[in-house]
């Protein structure tokens, strides 16, 4: 059967204040603000979009910013973690700069032979840093952080379910994953096991159901070549008896849905046509960007959204 998924294309999670949000993942984490738009089935809602220079696939985490939204609740049924890869020897420099900034750490630990470390955004949103030496891929560096240290994109992400099997038969019967390493109630799929395609299932940790609102994910998504590749894929689920949706334009991928059999909403994104089809790299993230169908609606739209700015320094933390 030929491979239709190829990894992780982004994790779309929820998030409270916007400014506070562009403040952490850009000023503190050094990634790239390389889209502003919204929610398209909420336009008074921002939708932004975090990653390397480009956003491309694999690098991409994005957030619906709702102002006052409380925090939710982590449990089964959610992505708890969201893990980036950093390189081999960058943990020292992120634990002295976080916790320099008032973030709690966890302690060191390490996984599957790799260290990390664990902590949680101001919005209660669950950040792994895992350390490895076996990501060539690129960084954004026009921020704060050095290249040396810069966050490379995704690693991983741990689905936290009440059991494994129906969704670890999903994975690996219909989505191209297969399983490359267990470590106590841990399953680890791939579909290559490079950084950037790796799911973790973890089990009843913890075991209260998930709460969804400000830092939690509402969605993660799986990346595919094209638009043929997604139809396949499409075909595929359906075939599998997975209740999928019709394909919706989302401007810079088009997308499917479908809930595993966990609850966790899944999704199935193109590569293409990416985010430089409406402003240049150079210019990614500075403009709201708005779909052809809310353009006549610009005025109203910008007048419901706060004002939010993108500061190239280190941003206070509360």
């Amino acid at each position: 059967m030929e491979a239709l998924i190829t990894g992780i294309h982004h994790i779309t999670a929820l998030a409270s204040d916007p400014q506070k949000n562009v403040d952490f993942y850009t000023g503190i984490l050094g990634l790239r603000l390389v889209k502003k738009t919204i929610n398209f089935d909420a336009p008074d809602v921002y939708h932004f979009y975090f990653g390397d220079e480009t956003g491309s696939p694999g690098t991409i985490l994005t957030f619906f910013p709702f102002p006052g939204a409380r925090k939710g609740q982590k449990g089964v049924g959610e992505t708890t973690y969201t893990a980036f890869s950093v390189p081999k020897d960058a943990l020292p420099f992120w634990q002295e700069r976080l916790t320099g900034l008032g973030f709690t750490l966890s302690t060191e630990l390490e996984r599957f032979g790799e260290k990390l470390q664990c902590f949680e955004d101001h919005d209660g949103m669950g950040i792994e840093l895992i350390a490895t030496g076996s990501d060539d891929r690129n960084g954004w560096t026009g921020g704060p952080i050095p290249a040396e240290f810069a966050i490379k994109g995704f690693h991983s992400a741990t689905l936290n379910l009440r059991a494994q099997q129906l969704t670890a038969d999903l994975l690996t019967e219909a989505m191209d994953y297969r399983l490359i390493g267990e470590e106590k109630n841990r399953f680890r799929f791939g579909t290559k096991g490079n950084p950037g395609d790796i799911i973790d299932i973890v089990i009843n940790q913890p075991a209260s159901r998930s709460v969804q609102s400000a830092g939690t994910v509402h969605h993660i998504a799986f990346r595919t070549e094209n638009e043929a590749s997604q139809r396949e894929m499409q075909q595929r689920l359906w075939q599998y008896g997975q209740q999928v949706t019709e394909i919706k334009d989302r401007n810079y991928f088009q997308s499917i849905y479908f809930r595993e059999p966990g609850g966790i909403l899944f999704e199935v994104a193109t590569d293409e046509p990416g985010f430089a089809i409406d402003e240049p790299v150079s210019e990614l993230g500075q403009k709201l960007k708005l779909p052809e169908w809310a353009e006549p609606h610009r005025q109203k739209i910008e007048k419901s959204l706060p004002p939010i700015q993108v500061s190239p320094s280190n941003p206070p933390v509360e």
